[in-house]
């Protein structure tokens, strides 16, 4: 099985740097699905008081989870694929994201772009492995337990989570 090295946050965004702000039909596209904070990041949304903007998506395997951008009506609880296609909460209807230029918009969403097309998924493997760490697992706690939905993790099956 091949190992992947761990990848640190500042190694994350030396490795995935931000592309030009672009509006055209693929980069808007991108945006439909929110993209991922790092586990820093993330960490610095919720102190701004982004956590009722944010929704837990929960690793296959049910072992560790990432808080991202919510799609809309899925606000402050798990990510919930019934919801996937009414877009993230912060782009507006006129296609613009609230969170640019704020310092809180995600790594994804600041590297991807049509000139890149084929290495979003190499930067949203690498952001999903930072946040299998202690540091991920107690920002989800934090998260869940200022939203409400900590007390459910038992119900859904996600008792490591609590870890």
């Amino acid at each position: 099985m091949k190992r992947h090295k761990r990848t640190g946050p500042a190694d994350l965004a030396t490795r995935y740097p931000p592309s030009e702000p672009c509006s055209c039909e693929v980069c808007l596209a991108y945006c439909a699905r929110p993209g991922w904070w790092t586990v820093e990041e993330a960490e610095r949304a919720l102190d701004a008081g982004y956590a009722k903007r944010m929704m837990l998506e929960v690793s296959p395997e049910r072992r560790f989870g990432v808080l991202s951008p919510a799609f809309k009506g899925c606000e402050a609880t798990f990510a919930l694929q019934r919801y996937a296609k009414r877009g993230c909460t912060f782009l507006t209807a006129g296609g613009l994201c609230e969170l640019f230029e704020t310092g809180h918009e995600p790594l994804e969403c600041r590297f991807c772009h049509h000139d890149r097309r084929g290495e979003g998924p190499r930067c949203h493997a690498d952001v999903e492995r930072s946040w299998d760490s202690p540091a991920g697992r107690a920002l989800v706690v934090r998260w869940s337990k200022l939203v409400g939905v900590f007390e459910y993790f038992d119900s859904f099956g996600l008792a490591k989570l609590k870890a």
